[in-house]
């Protein structure tokens, strides 16, 4: 017999990855997803036609509601990078198509921070899930017509910033291995010509600590330094549905940095370095010990 959790259970993954694109944050779409089950738990069952639908728009809500809030807008002052999350095994859903794997992308989500709540709801539904109008329509309580204007505008906002990356995953991987073996190596030269002339690194390491470094040199000297300090132990593995540098030392994850590759350059690092921005690739890569572990 199915029980109402678990039809829930059937739908988190899908409400994980629609409320982390929403967000930008693993930590609070994971805090959504328990608020949506709690509701979900206390609703009529009988009164719910379509549970996906219902749930949908009550995460939808839920990530609107904390969009809009004060912390929200304080906290997200300067190069703000979201937070990281391991793909390799469907964390986000299914990544089979370049606009799915966009959709979860760090570019990505730094440029839907430039959108309204509402215009980044209708954006995310209807690009990273492919919903129809009347269904977003209903999910965010306006007209089809609206929805309609709220996905055009909020395309427009984005396009100047908009960029796609399509090297294919085992070509991407062997130049973040090349790009880590270089780094390591101290060799400078061979850092640099992996990167695009043109390539930007993102770095934040918490609301008093974020900057932007730009250009071969700069970005090469920075990569190599920072390398350097994370040794020994520096994994490859995928985040954000592309190749990602994982720093660990005795154990804790000190640092993730995900690379935006073309066929042949490096054109983007983004590298989260904030504690509170690590935690969940900090659990999934290394669950704690038993006897640490959560009761």
């Amino acid at each position: 017999m199915t029980t109402i959790g678990d039809v829930f259970d059937g739908e988190r993954g899908r409400l994980f990855g629609l409320a982390y694109r929403l967000l930008g944050s693993a930590a609070d779409a994971e805090d959504v997803v328990q608020e949506a089950f709690l509701r979900w738990h206390a609703a009529d069952q009988r009164a719910i036609e379509t549970p996906g639908t219902w749930l949908t728009k009550v995460v939808t809500n839920l990530c609107l509601n904390h969009l809009t809030s004060a912390r929200v807008r304080r906290e997200r002052t300067g190069p703000w990078l979201p937070e990281p999350v391991l793909t390799g095994h469907g964390a986000l859903g299914p990544l089979e198509t370049a606009e799915q794997r966009e959709s979860v992308s760090l570019a990505l989500l730094v440029l839907l921070e430039r959108l309204t709540p509402v215009e980044r709801a209708v954006f995310v539904l209807r690009e990273a899930f492919g919903y129809p109008y009347e269904d977003i329509a209903a999910v965010v309580s306006t007209s089809e017509g609206n929805c309609r204007q709220l996905h055009s505008r909020a395309r427009r906002r984005i396009g100047d910033g908009r960029t796609r990356f399509a090297a294919p995953d085992e070509q991407a991987r062997r130049l973040a291995e090349r790009f880590l073996a270089a780094a390591r190596a101290g060799d400078l030269v061979a850092l640099e010509e992996l990167l695009a002339a043109d390539v930007t690194a993102w770095v934040d390491a918490g609301p008093s600590s974020r900057r932007t470094v730009r250009g071969r040199e700069e970005v090469g000297r920075l990569a190599g330094t920072a390398l350097a300090r994370f040794a020994p132990r520096t994994l490859i593995a995928e985040a954000n549905a592309a190749p990602a540098l994982l720093f660990v030392r005795a154990g804790a994850l000190l640092g993730v940095t995900v690379l935006d590759i073309d066929e042949a350059r490096i054109r983007n690092l983004h590298t989260v370095t904030d504690p509170r921005k690590l935690a969940l690739v900090q659990r999934r890569l290394l669950p704690a010990p038993a006897d640490q572990a959560r009761p």
